[in-house]
């Protein structure tokens, strides 16, 4: 089978907060999540078959997980239960709409992905790989992931990366950096939120910060700038474009569900990235605006991946 888009990463469970109990303790809510299966998941709400690659903990949140990917029919013939971790739980909660994050991974099956584990045959049989970087904060799972992207080099693939700052995650905020960046320079496709920019640049600027990736090698850079809507910039030109306002009750998964739309638009487009024009950006921005737009209307990450007939009733 082929694939639009294979992702490696993480996929564990957000408890997201859920109003009180009737001792006005705070409840949960157990939410499929994950930034690498959140794209996925927003790939195959538009129509583009794509496939997991990563670990989860044979036990009953690593079995919802695998079984809610295959619902939403990511393939998970890459995802490996293992019996010796526990699937990584992350607790949201949430204030205005925005997150705060605590982390249950000491370690966590999704940093124990070994590189002997990763499924060749599905990275080979892939037009785009898709990787973010709470992969590279722990081995064996960092090694494993530079041996797929080595693999999706070798086989001429489409390389996109999202690096999500946690801090929580890693031992210091220098060595945060130091891995985060040692990646771009493998990568084609690179989203970056404003919150980012300054971390692996040190530029606070999103228009300068964009240059300085592109200077590292990456050919297209977006870079996600909230209520300001998003920015794409190539060597050829620079577009900021702004979504339509919402009420936003979740933006757990927003980035996620606008990169999803992203490399749908780059694959539905069948260009090579020094061929897109402003024009293309323009239609990208639009659409992936449109669906990062309707994801912050609902609860939750994955369960919040709006649909095509959705998104295209508003554009």
């Amino acid at each position: 089978m082929k694939y639009g888009v294979t992702a490696l990463g993480e996929i564990l469970i957000d408890f997201t907060t859920y109003g009180t109990s009737e001792n006005g303790m705070a409840l949960f809510e157990q939410n499929p999540g994950g930034a690498p299966a959140n794209v996925l998941v927003a790939l195959e709400n538009l129509g583009v078959n794509t496939a997991f690659i990563g670990k989860v903990g044979d036990d009953t949140h690593g079995h919802f997980l695998k079984e809610t990917l295959e619902k939403y029919k990511v393939n998970t013939e890459g995802v490996i239960l293992d019996k010796n971790f526990f699937t990584t739980l992350a607790f949201v909660s949430l204030k205005n709409g925005e997150r705060e994050f605590a982390f249950a991974r000491k370690p966590g099956a999704d940093t124990q992905l070994k590189e002997s584990e990763v499924n060749c045959e599905i990275i080979k049989n892939s037009s785009i790989f898709h990787f973010g970087s709470l992969s590279l904060t722990d081995e064996p799972s960092r090694g494993a992931t530079l041996f797929a992207i080595s693999e999706a080099k070798k086989n001429n693939l489409l390389i996109s990366y999202d690096p999500n700052y946690r801090t929580l995650l890693w031992n210091s905020k220098e060595e945060a950096i130091e891995k985060m960046c040692s990646v771009i320079k493998y990568v084609d496709i690179m989203k970056i939120s404003d919150e980012e920019t300054e971390l692996l640049t040190g530029i606070k600027d999103p228009s300068k910060a964009g240059e300085f990736l592109l200077n590292q090698g990456v050919l297209c850079v977006f870079i996600t700038l909230g209520a300001e809507g998003a920015l794409m910039k190539t060597k050829d030109f620079e577009i900021q474009l702004k979504g339509k306002e919402r009420k936003v009750i979740d933006t757990t998964g927003a980035g996620d569900s606008f990169w999803g739309a992203i490399l749908y638009k780059i694959l539905k487009s069948n260009k090579k990235i020094s061929e897109f024009t402003k024009e293309d950006g323009v239609e990208f921005l639009t659409f992936a605006n449109i669906v990062a737009g309707l994801c912050v209307e609902k609860r939750g990450a994955i369960p919040a991946m709006p649909k095509l007939e959705e998104v295209l009733k508003e554009l």
